[in-house]
């Protein structure tokens, strides 16, 4: 019986250039047959001009040296790392104070610039932070979340992960516990309002109870620590010395900002009320008749005061005399230093036009605002997230388009952390700045991002730049914005921002002209 063995090719030559050109030929030798490859290198492409040899590579290279080193190495990306920043200082501040027959404005300026806006409406009040016994109505474990009547028209949702555990609860290990295991349909629970409903979601609870004082928040049956990091290191040392000797056993404390200098016996007061608080509620919630009230917070304008009036304002105008009062009788018990600077505004002019605060709460409700340059910034909700598109606009520069790109997106990184602060713009945003070759200036726009972005104390997250050139950031959600505050979804578009033809996509009929196309 023969045998037959399979040939294999035999490499004669092997070519290294990139732009090499290869010829194959089979011939037989012998009783074999052997492949020919033959490589002949490829002409030199003639010179470049240096101009047009930059373009080339720019074109060869467009977005490599932006993406992540963790994506150039083709990995898993690496665990994002937050950048703390201090806050900058700011030009000297003031809080100003406005009443009308259905709502009470408070603002906030540094300098003429107005950055921030609280809203109290008169049929609309804030819950959040008030402490409630509720009743489980149902569980899904599939979601790991139940549904909590508090008392108010829509129930709330309660997440498994915000489910307190006690230390006797195991739980086979697991740091969450499974919401089936934790809650049944109706059980009574002892919830917090974290975040008022918006739209057609209800509000978001809590069983980790926190209670928050002027200089600092008390959690109850937790062992959370933690101090200001708009604060610095000396008083950081000395507040974390003070309330390490003041915290009660099994309560978790959380310096804040208003604690600056603030005495002993000042903090001891003041964890000493909220530890009275918790007692209030501790007793009350095991009468049960849920769902009710267990602790209410204080109205809006003094949680403003209690946590943004520190000394690092100039004063604070107020133009209705019972708001005066209150705010007066409050910081006479817990920051008295702070009573000179708040006045009672009696001026003809009205407050808000005094301070040109209409003028710029008219802008802030626009979709586009313009830049100092002549760029603009472009800002758009949709459900998820909220998109923030920069533009040169008029903009055209002097020196080189790199140039011209990183001005406009240096005003634009100034702007966008001003609006999200004054629109108070949370949950997910993504940035797309303009692009830019130079990898120096597009840290130097994320730098500027985030040193404005450090004078919100709205809590704040900007990740890197990505594959696409864009920028990804997260800030805090707590209630409406101010555009959602003062507007609702049109009834003819539902929110769209267009008129639909359906009749014209389902039986042909004709689409009518447009208005201003039609116009002679």
């Amino acid at each position: 019986m023969a045998l037959f063995r399979k040939s294999r090719e035999r490499i004669v030559k092997r070519g290294a250039d990139t732009g090499a050109v290869e010829e194959q030929e089979v011939r037989k030798v012998g009783r074999e047959t052997v492949t020919i490859r033959r490589i002949r290198s490829a002409e030199p492409e003639p010179a470049a001009p240096p101009a047009e040899k930059e373009r080339k590579e720019r074109r060869r290279k467009p977005r490599d040296d932006r993406r992540p080193d963790s994506a150039r190495r083709g990995g898993r990306s690496r665990r994002f790392e937050e950048v703390v920043i201090p806050p900058p200082e700011t030009e000297r501040k003031q809080m100003l104070i406005r009443r009308t027959p259905h709502q009470t404005q408070i603002v906030v300026l540094e300098g003429a610039l107005l950055v921030e806006h609280y809203l109290a409406r008169s049929d609309r009040l804030s819950l959040a932070g008030n402490v409630y016994l509720g009743k489980v109505r149902n569980v899904l474990p599939g979601m790991e979340a139940a549904f909590v009547d508090f008392g108010e028209a829509k129930n709330g949702v309660l997440y498994a992960g915000d489910v307190h555990l006690h230390a006797k609860d195991t739980n086979g290990g697991r740091r969450t516990p499974r919401i089936e295991k934790a809650l049944k349909v109706g059980d009574e629970v002892l919830v917090q309002v974290v975040k008022d409903a918006m739209g057609h979601k209800g509000a978001r609870l809590t069983n980790q109870i926190s209670l928050a004082g002027r200089y600092l928040v008390l959690a109850p049956e937790s062992e959370m620590r933690g101090i200001s990091r708009r604060l610095d290191d000396e008083e950081r040392a000395r507040l974390r010395r003070i309330v390490g000797d003041l915290r009660p056993e099994g309560f978790g404390a959380i310096v804040r900002t208003a604690a600056e200098g603030a005495t002993e016996a000042e903090i001891e007061d003041d964890i000493r009320n909220l530890r009275a608080v918790w007692e209030h509620i501790a007793a009350e919630a095991p009468k049960g008749g849920a769902p009710r009230i267990l602790h209410e917070e204080p109205p809006l304008v003094l949680r403003v005061i209690r946590e943004h009036f520190t000394g690092d304002f100039r004063r604070l105008l107020i133009d209705d005399a019972e708001i005066h009062r209150q705010v007066v009788e409050y910081l006479e018990t817990t920051d008295p230093d702070l009573v000179p600077k708040v006045r009672f505004y009696e001026d003809e002019m009205p407050l808000f036009e005094r301070f040109h605060i209409e003028d710029q709460l008219r802008k802030a409700l626009d979709r586009k605002v313009w830049l100092p340059s002549g760029g603009h910034i472009v800002i758009d909700r949709t459900e998820a997230l909220t998109v923030v598109d920069v533009n040169t606009g008029r903009f055209v520069g002097h020196s080189n388009l790199e140039e011209t790109v990183l001005q406009n997106n240096l005003e634009a990184a100034e702007e966008i952390a001003h609006q999200l602060r004054l629109r108070d713009i949370g949950g997910i945003i993504v940035i797309d700045f303009i692009d830019m070759e130079n990898a120096k200036n597009r840290e130097a726009v994320l730098l500027r991002l985030r040193e404005e972005l450090a004078k919100d104390k709205t809590r704040t997250q900007v990740f890197e730049v990505s594959h696409l050139g864009l920028v990804e950031m997260t800030r805090k959600n707590v209630s409406e914005g101010l555009l959602e505050s003062f507007s609702h979804v049109c009834p003819e578009c539902g929110g769209r921002g267009v008129v639909l033809y359906e009749e014209a996509a389902t039986s042909g009929s004709p689409i009518p002209p447009d208005v201003d196309e039609a116009a002679p």
